[in-house]
């Protein structure tokens, strides 16, 4: 996949690359960063929101990478065996092609999972390369001390304290450098070298990866992807973008309890030398709710299932907190303590500190989120099956809460740290709470106190008509009383509060075309006139792009759409992965890849597919 690989100079003591320049695999439980010069970057174990063993990505120095590559200059090439998430970076050099292939096996239950291995297969494919290799972790965020002891085939790596052990074999010769294993060999047309980075301890011990096992695992990996995406309903125009997206989402699921966090990485900068940088780590009720939606669309419902399951058992109405019966944000065990702190000894992506680990916004009040959830509850009923009596008595306690308290004012949608305000967005995903319980409430003759539910529905549809609607600025703006434009509006005719050619929204999205959108591109909102509490500007943020992609197709300006949506598709890297913003220079930014602006490709997709028959 991933539209036509492209190339890449190796670079030369070049300390960090791009944001970009890198590729994902994963075992659903973790994943791995694999630089387009075949560094592995960014790896946390056992876990997304474990502690980095490798995270150069955020430290160059510190941080603690896994090197692979040709021993002599190269240009390289990266993408994914097709239809899987299978990584391949290739070497072109004056005496050969060579390439590493990048996986983790998906297992079950069995104790191999503990293992959580990654292959890192080097084949050279014509003439003959030198290659060589440095394994360097840092363990615990680079605070931990490790040691490194060479046994046969194999370098064991151990940390002090708490943090896993890990395993290193391989098919050629290692010798240690320090805290560091290396090796340097040279493979000839048709030869091959394998390295298997394994957590071990307790029941799993070191095992060596051998030629014929590494391939079987390679097939084994291959065809397990093949057969996930088989189950794809999509057959429109884009279905390589889409199934990338769809593969990728997939590996952003924790498959132990069916979460499903915003991004793999954590402070990855929203601005080079900014402060707006976070842990996304986590399951975002809100990002997974919309996930949830975009799986569904293409038939995807085991994943559905799987994140309905997290929600039965982790969120409960019940908690009373302060911000609400729902976090806005939750760990992937369903943990709901998720502290801030920063790690002040990592330099951050390009220099670019604060590093943060955890996140202060789990504390915040966000009411849109239980829109969000109700409607992928809804959906899930809909499409995939009946919800039972219990989760129905939980959304009733969800309703009647939002009943209660959807006129407070909040943090909003973007997590602004400038204060609270009676925000549009979570007006309308309010009203979409309540909206979407009676629908199914009628569909299925549950029990409900409807008139109350409905008196309440109509109150908040008529407030948002007269309090967030600007005369002045003839459109729809970011919170009552305000004349601020924000891009979260563009959902109103998406969740069909408003219908999308009525002449008050039509004039809403030509306000949002002339001051937030940039050759299609998409700014949440001004930061100089809604003050967020934040130093510095940010990008356009894609998941807003692909809303005013599908704003546009609701209102029938199906050309339009269409040309925004591929200049949005020529933003992607090259393996048609997205981080969360684009920067002036079309540079991708902030946490990589962004589950949300995978899940708004998706749709978007879809509902262009549909618009043009």
């Amino acid at each position: 996949m991933g539209g036509p690989a492209e190339d890449h100079d190796v670079p030369g003591g070049r300390r960090y690359l791009p944001i970009a320049e890198h590729g994902l695999i994963g075992d659903l439980r973790s994943v791995a960063l694999v630089g387009t010069d075949g560094t592995i970057d960014w790896y946390c174990c056992p876990a997304f929101d474990a502690p980095s063993v490798f995270a150069s990505i955020l430290d160059a120095e510190r941080g603690g990478c896994f090197e692979l590559a040709a021993a002599v200059p190269a240009r390289t090439k990266q993408f994914y065996f097709p239809d899987t998430n299978v990584l391949i970076t290739r070497f072109f050099t004056e005496d050969g092609v060579g390439e590493v292939q990048d996986f983790m096996p998906v297992d079950g239950k069995s104790a191999e999972a503990e293992r959580h291995r990654l292959i890192r297969r080097v084949v050279c494919v014509r003439g003959s390369i030198p290659f060589r290799t440095r394994v360097a972790p840092r363990f615990d965020y680079g605070t931990r001390p490790h040691t490194v002891r060479l046994s046969g085939e194999t370098a064991i790596f151990e940390a002090e304290g708490p943090a896993p052990a890990l395993a290193l074999t391989a098919t050629v010769p290692l010798e240690t450098d320090g805290p560091d294993a290396r090796g340097d060999f040279k493979l000839s047309e048709g030869e091959s070298a394998v390295f298997a980075l394994d957590k071990v301890g307790g029941d799993v011990a070191p095992r060596r990866c051998a030629h014929t096992e590494a391939e079987e695992q390679f097939a084994a990996t291959v065809a397990y992807w093949r057969r996930w995406l088989s189950a794809s309903k999509y057959r429109g125009r884009w279905r390589e973008m889409v199934h990338r997206s769809a593969l990728t989402l997939k590996l952003l699921t924790y498959a132990p309890t069916g979460a499903i966090v915003a991004a793999p990485t954590t402070s990855l900068p929203e601005q080079l030398s900014g402060e707006r940088n976070w842990d996304y780590r986590y399951v975002w009720v809100r990002d997974a709710a919309f996930c949830v939606y975009a799986l569904l669309r293409l038939g995807f419902t085991g994943e559905a299932e799987a994140f309905m399951d997290f929600v039965t058992r982790h969120i409960s109405p019940g908690d009373g907190k302060p911000s609400g019966p729902l976090q806005i944000m939750y760990g992937i065990d369903g943990r709901t303590e998720l502290p801030e702190t920063t790690l002040d000894h990592l330099e951050g992506h390009q220099g670019s500190a604060p590093v943060r680990v955890g996140n202060a916004a789990a504390d915040q009040l966000q009411l849109d989120i239980y829109g969000a959830l109700i409607d992928s509850i809804y959906l899930f009923d809909k499409w995939a099956k009946p919800i039972s009596s219990d989760q129905w008595d939980d959304v009733c306690a969800l309703v009647d809460w939002v009943c209660e308290n959807w006129d407070q004012p909040d943090e909003g949608i973007w997590e602004t740290r400038g204060g609270r305000k009676n925000f549009l967005y979570s007006r309308l995903m309010c009203w979409v709470a309540i909206e979407r319980a009676i629908r199914m409430a009628n569909r299925r003759g549950l029990p409900a106190d409807l008139p109350r539910w409905r008196e309440h529905r109509d109150t908040i549809y008529r407030r948002i008509m007269s309090r967030g609607w600007s005369k002045a600025r003839r459109a729809f703006v970011q919170h009552e009383d305000g004349d601020v434009l924000d891009a979260a509006v563009l959902m109103m005719p998406l969740t069909k509060f408003i219908a999308p050619t009525d002449p008050k929204w039509l004039s809403t999205l030509d306000a949002l075309t002339e001051e937030l959108v940039s050759d299609s591109l998409v700014y949440r909102y001004d930061p100089q006139a809604s003050p967020d509490g934040l130093r510095g500007d940010e990008g356009t943020f894609s998941i807003c792009s692909f809303w005013y992609v599908e704003a546009m197709v609701h209102a029938g300006r199906i050309d339009e759409a269409r040309l925004a949506f591929e200049k949005m598709l020529t933003y992607a890297n090259h393996l048609g992965l997205y981080a969360e913003e684009i920067s002036h220079t079309g540079e991708q930014q902030g946490n990589f890849p962004q589950a949300f602006t995978h899940l708004a490709l998706i749709s978007a997709a879809f509902n262009l597919d549909r618009a043009l028959g």
